[in-house]
């Protein structure tokens, strides 16, 4: 008999309740927050985000941070947002039953976003397609490795492509994409990509929100750097027009 079976009941309980949902949801774009910035996201009372924040820490979910007199709450590590993002995926499926987010936030989550410390979304797709088709990913034992051409890219565009040999974590890995259905780039070198971005303006945060904006210098050097590279949301279907009708003589 599997003793993992109650242990897993207890993380789904945990992640179950809406409040937790809502809190583990927003900490998915890596940075830290307070407990009454995670009760306001959460729609409850700051003593009832203590007690839900207790028991997230308590299931190895989130870590806590004190820095001076405000304690930071984060994501306990990217395995937790691997969990989550999977879930999203079960989520969204097209069976006529999910929920789906307001129109205009979806389309900026779906266009670009962070996953806990990565890009997803279009950009992180359209890197992860990008360094595909040229060539510059070879698929490995747990996820990928850079090849030569890889190592180029990433070191043209300051990171060093061979930090993540320092890193426990896995250099590269697919990560597959709730809004899109296909893989986008996890793993160490993925994040350092993204603190690149951010770093040079290549890319910027929205407000209160996952999404992020590619900047039109971002574009640029992406499309540079990447041949083939694409952040496009798909071009949508026009109904035919109907033909005017003829004037009467």
């Amino acid at each position: 008999m599997s003793t993992q079976g109650p242990y897993l009941a207890e993380i789904a309980h945990l992640m179950g309740d809406p409040a937790r949902a809502n809190m583990l949801h927003a900490l998915m774009d890596g940075r830290a927050l307070t407990a009454k910035e995670l009760a306001w996201i959460a729609g409850v009372a700051p003593q009832t985000a203590s007690g839900h924040l207790a028991k997230l820490m308590q299931g190895g979910l989130i870590a806590v941070a004190a820095q001076g007199r405000h304690r930071y709450y984060r994501l306990a590590g990217p395995e937790v947002a691997t969990a989550l993002e999977g879930l999203m995926v079960l989520a969204h499926l097209e069976d006529g039953t999910s929920r789906r987010l307001p129109s205009r936030v979806g389309a900026e989550l779906s266009q670009a976003r962070t996953c806990y410390d990565h890009f997803a979304g279009r950009l992180g797709i359209g890197i992860h397609d990008a360094l595909m088709a040229g060539g510059h990913l070879a698929v490995s034992e747990g996820g990928y490795a850079l090849t030569a051409s890889g190592k180029a890219i990433f070191a043209a565009l300051g990171i060093d492509p061979d930090a993540s040999s320092r890193s426990r974590r896995a250099a590269l890995r697919p990560c597959l994409d709730w809004s899109e259905r296909r893989p986008h780039l996890a793993g160490h070198l993925a994040a350092a990509l993204a603190c690149r971005c951010f770093e040079m303006d290549w890319v910027r945060r929205r407000k209160d929100s996952r999404a992020v904006i590619l900047t039109e210098e971002g574009r640029a050097v992406l499309e540079i750097a990447l041949p083939g590279f694409r952040c496009d949301a798909p071009e949508p279907v026009s109904p035919r027009l109907r033909e005017p009708a003829p004037a009467l003589a």
